[in-house]
């Protein structure tokens, strides 16, 4: 007897592709799961929730990507040999990409811990299984009986040859100029996070628009399925506001002057002039005979502080025009650019954005310092990294130091936005690292790393493309009424709708990441931001060639010193030398790092100019051509009776004629050397790999006789035809005396 019910699936076709939604197959249990495939790409993902026991302020949502390496047919490469542990830097990407569009959708007061896992159980290399984590993390939240205002799918659009492509393979973005993420609902966008390659800003609109529309077949087929096999939903109302305390905390708060609070410029004395008017406002509360007998009552009380707040100051922002600050909705706030901050980094620049500071660093490195992750696709190596850090003391806090979600998403969108300006990895070898350092952030602190992190890698000396710089706008809308803000202070982040980041160069954008707060946003608000977004930036732009109008002629000289050089592929093994000796004793001589292609490219990493050329000698050592008519130490390595056979250089032995070996007449080879001997020849013929040296010219010029060639000219007579025969056979049969012999 069977338990399971017939699984219910969906398949619809998007671009040419299809995508089939299937439920009730596998992981029956959770309170919602779907199986989304494409091609031979399969994602499985689950949300399941339980009631909270207390209210902790803030609706628990996790969520949770991971990558099964069977899926690839792979077996991990940690020691450990297992997926379960700390989430890769993609992982913790493709979650982030994951709870963006759905967390907005979840009705406010909602007393559920919520935790929705997308894993990847089969992976065919070509389809991409995160975007389609997206749509399935939707599908199973409209399968559950949570209750959610969507649905919504996810898409990446790709442009290859100048045309749109949505869900792209890996062989075609391998191709594409553009490559944005991005979630949609019915009417709207919800989610847009990518890269492009300077990509025009009504470009990236276009496509926007385009693959909203291209994804309406997932939004189809969640409702279809939901229709099929969807739970019902459990009964929620939203918590009634209580409207006497409502009234009571606003009259409070105006009275306590939370208007005035609400206009001082200062980040921190706007803090305290908000706890002041918060404090007054609970203890008019407390001491109100209405409240004091119910203090439960006033639980919600600070979060209708913060209501009036929100109200206050998007009410002057839509009326008048003007922001917490004084600033009116254009107008970036004042910049301070010092390069070259720190006197031993390869590269520096401390930036300045009005309260906000970021300290970006940049270093080179050798290609063994290339970071290698291990994925899905294979190992991959990054040459360029970006790191950014966000330290408690940025916002005058105290809390554990961590690695957080959200640096991680905010190196990635800075790497994303400097990636494309760096020169070619041939042209410019080196591994490049930016760190970027919050030293204090009221908004936009993404976007100052994505500045500062430009002007330390133009301060290092590395040959960028452009300069780019980025920019944070906002949004106030009350229904069809709307406001665009220009580089967001962290207030009018929390109070406003919108986070929308734009960086890129002055001929188009290079990255690009939105969140909003309401339930999608109109294609022409995008467009509107994107526009005020380039002027704001050119503006940036314009500053920025002030402090440093292009990079370093040269490189930093505490930057490693590179060079390459090309040495015959055979000699590859003597560089290298038993066990590595070779290769090893020239690193611990001089500091340098050797990489050897089998090309016979020898790229040189050392600490400093003269450790790279002790280290090019040593190298080249092992590579040495003779020239002829110049002299050798040679060593005698065999003895033959038409002569002997010496090392001239490393790998290069030449034939030194019975007849070559002393001024006088020498009747056995053994009479004028023996093995092992040193002593300086003469190389007086290179024919190809094959090479004669001479010891007698050497002889003749210590007695003040020039040397000649017609001195050492090939040997003639009886002797010497016998010497010849020998020669003969030395060189594997080969007559290379070919003159007559005379008597």
């Amino acid at each position: 007897m069977s338990f399971r019910k017939d699984p219910s699936n969906v398949t619809v076709s998007v671009n040419g592709k299809d995508v089939t939604i299937e439920t009730g197959h596998i992981a029956t249990q959770a309170h919602g799961s779907v199986t989304v495939r494409c091609g031979d790409t399969v994602v499985l993902v689950t949300v399941c929730s339980q009631p909270l026991e207390a209210d902790r302020g803030f609706f628990p949502l996790t969520v949770e990507y991971s990558e099964r390496m069977y899926a690839a047919g792979r077996i991990p490469g940690s020691f450990f040999r297992r997926e379960i542990g700390r989430p890769s830097e993609r992982e913790t990407l493709v979650s982030r990409l994951i709870d963006r569009p759905i967390r907005p959708l979840f009705p406010k007061g909602l007393q559920e811990d919520v935790q929705v896992l997308a894993t990847v159980i089969s992976s065919d290399q070509q389809n991409e299984p995160d975007i389609l984590s997206i749509t399935g993390a939707s599908a199973a939240i409209m399968l559950s009986p949570l209750p959610f205002e969507g649905p919504v799918a996810g898409g990446r659009i790709g442009r290859v040859d100048g045309n749109f492509v949505l869900n792209p393979t890996m062989d075609q973005m391998a191709k594409s100029d553009l490559n944005i993420v991005f979630a949609a609902s019915r009417d709207a966008l919800t989610m847009v996070e990518g890269e492009a390659e300077f990509v025009p800003e009504d470009v990236i609109i276009d496509a926007l628009e385009w693959g909203r529309k291209e994804v309406q077949p997932l939004i189809e087929a969640q409702e279809k399925l939901r229709e099929l096999a969807g739970k019902e939903k459990m009964s929620f109302t939203s918590p009634a506001d209580d409207t006497e305390l409502m009234e009571k905390v606003e009259q409070l708060a105006l009275e306590a002057g939370v208007a005035e609070a609400m206009r001082i410029p200062g980040k921190l004395e706007r803090k305290d002039a908000r706890k002041a008017v918060k404090d007054k406002v609970m203890e008019a509360l407390n001491a109100d005979p209405a409240f004091a007998e119910t203090p439960e009552r006033l639980a919600p009380a600070a979060d209708m502080i913060t209501a009036v707040e929100k109200k206050v100051v998007r009410s002057r922002i839509l009326e008048e025009g003007i922001r917490i600050d004084g600033r009116d909705t254009k107008t970036v706030r004042p910049i301070a650019i010092e390069p070259g901050f720190l006197p031993r980094a390869h590269g520096s620049a401390l930036f300045t954005r009005g309260e906000t500071q970021s300290l970006c660093v940049t270093t080179l490195g050798s290609s063994a310092d290339n970071q290698r992750v291990d994925g899905l696709t294979g190992d991959v190596t990054k040459y360029f990294m970006l790191h950014y850090n966000f330290p408690p003391f940025t916002v005058g806090e105290v809390k554990p130091v961590r690695l957080s979600r959200r640096e991680i998403g905010h190196g990635a969108l800075a790497e994303k936005a400097l990636r494309p300006i760096l020169p070619a990895v041939d042209a410019f070898p080196f591994t490049v690292r930016v760190v970027a350092d919050t030293l204090e952030s009221n908004g936009s602190s993404s976007m100052a790393a994505v500045c500062g992190g430009c002007m330390s890698l133009m301060d290092a000396g590395i040959p960028i493309k452009a300069p780019v710089a980025g920019v944070a706008m906002g949004l106030i809308k009350d229904g069809d009424n709307y406001v665009v803000l220009t580089d967001i202070l962290g207030d009018e982040d929390a109070l406003g709708d919108m986070d929308f980041k734009i960086a890129g160069t002055a001929e188009g954008v290079t990255a690009v990441q939105m969140d909003i707060k309401i339930t999608g946003l109109p294609t022409e608000v995008m467009r509107r931001a994107m526009r005020q977004a380039h002027d704001a930036r050119m503006h940036i732009l314009g500053v920025m060639a002030e402090a440093l109008p292009a990079p370093r002629e040269q490189l930093s000289p505490y930057a490693p010193q590179h060079e390459e050089v090309m040495v015959n592929p055979e000699v590859i093994r003597m560089i290298i030398g038993p066990g590595g000796k070779n290769i090893k004793a020239i690193t611990s001589a001089t500091g340098a790092s050797v990489d050897i292609d089998d090309d016979g490219r020898v790229s040189i990493f050392a600490p400093t100019a003269e450790a790279l050329s002790k280290a090019r000698e040593l190298v080249l050592y092992y590579d040495q051509r003779p020239e002829l008519g110049k002299n050798y130490k040679a060593k005698v390595r065999k003895i033959l009776d038409i002569g002997a056979i010496v090392e001239v250089m490393p790998n290069v032995e030449a034939l030194v004629h019975v007849s070559q070996l002393d001024v006088g007449r020498v009747e056995h080879v053994s009479d004028a050397v023996q093995l092992g001997q040193d002593f300086v020849v003469k190389v007086i013929e290179i024919n190809g790999d094959r090479i004669r040296a001479s010891r007698k010219a050497v002889l003749l010029e210590e007695q003040g006789i020039a040397w000649t060639p017609e001195q050492t000219a090939r040997p003639s007579g009886p002797r010497e035809h016998r010497g010849g025969d020998r020669d003969r056979e030395h060189r594997g049969g080969e007559r290379r005396d070919r003159r007559p012999r005379r008597d």
